[in-house]
């Protein structure tokens, strides 16, 4: 099991909230004062928030939280009870009456599992917040509640997944990943290419694979197993929002050593960047540990899921 949870960056504390009846939840990730963001989007159903700020020609440079959300894009809401429970503790971007809480998001689709009228709200946003610390939780916790993978034959054949995170340092250089792992396609180690977890046969208790499914079946892949996952990178170094922005794109490398296939006409996948800007580093070698800390975030949020719902985790099999 890979070591290592996002909060090795100073500065950087996890809040998570869930319902266990709704099978749903939301997690934010903050950064107190304020840390320079990136992000890349390459689903093509994403669901987000704030993301335009995070072109390196818009004034705003740094961002407060980022959320984590289950719900599809009724999730969406959780943000701006992050950006309530920020604003009390006069946490924001100063526009001279009051501090503006920059607070990014980004939703998968989990409606299919659990109470779907039960959705990540303004009161699950705020209460992530308050309960933002160092922890080091991972799997059914956050937006991790909800997460399946291996959908091509529709919900009843996927598996349970859940919320990971993980850490590479090389000496004062940290970079760390959150993801919660929501995909359409089969989850691999990245280090033998072995797959480990997806579509599964619950008749016959063995895994299936997604592509040769698609390639047998030519299957339309429909509306009702919509999909994402998304994450986010954390690192100590110092960024500009162009150099963020390059990270989130490496990170994606990631995504597609572990997952397969990703970035489908039904995934929205996202990674977000938050960097604390504490030490100089080289980008090519942030981005490389980026992707290396995603993959390994990835296989993280499979091993720790626990099954639900009739649904098998890896654990489980």
């Amino acid at each position: 099991m890979y070591q290592g949870y996002i909060t090795d960056v100073p500065g950087i504390k996890v809040g998570h909230a869930q319902s266990e009846e709704g099978m749903t939840g939301c997690t934010v990730i903050i950064c107190d004062s304020g840390a320079t963001g990136g992000v890349d989007v390459r689903g093509s159903a994403p669901g987000t928030r704030e993301t335009d700020l995070f072109k390196s020609e818009k004034m705003v440079d740094k961002v407060h939280a980022v959320v984590l959300s289950g719900g599809s894009a009724f999730g969406l809401e959780a943000a701006s009870g992050v950006m309530r429970y920020l604003e009390e503790q006069n946490i924001g971007f100063d526009v001279g009456v009051t501090k503006v809480p920059i607070v990014a998001s980004a939703v998968i689709f989990d409606l299919n599992i659990g109470n779907c009228k039960i959705r990540p709200d303004f009161n699950m946003g705020y209460i992530a917040a308050k309960n933002a610390n160092v922890n080091n939780i991972q799997g059914n916790v956050g937006c991790g509640m909800g997460a399946t993978i291996g959908k091509i034959l529709g919900p009843e054949n996927a598996m349970k997944s859940g919320l990971g995170s993980a850490t590479i340092k090389v000496g004062e250089l940290i970079v760390s990943a959150m993801v919660a792992v929501n995909s359409f396609g089969d989850i691999y180690d990245y280090k033998n290419n072995k797959q480990i977890a997806g579509v599964y046969d619950y008749k016959n208790n063995k895994l299936l694979n997604t592509i040769d499914i698609m390639k047998n079946k030519n299957r339309n892949l429909g509306f009702n197993i919509q999909n994402t996952t998304i994450g986010i990178i954390a690192t100590n170094a110092k960024l500009t929002k162009a150099e963020a922005n390059k990270i989130s794109e490496m990170a994606h490398n990631g995504f597609a050593r572990s997952i397969n296939p990703i970035h489908t006409m039904v995934d929205g996948d996202t990674i977000f960047t938050m960097a604390t800007n504490e030490i100089m580093a080289d980008i090519s070698l942030i981005g490389t540990m980026a992707g290396e800390a995603m993959s390994k975030a990835i296989v993280n949020g499979v091993l720790f899921a626990e099954g639900v719902c009739g649904l098998k985790a890896l654990k489980d099999i």
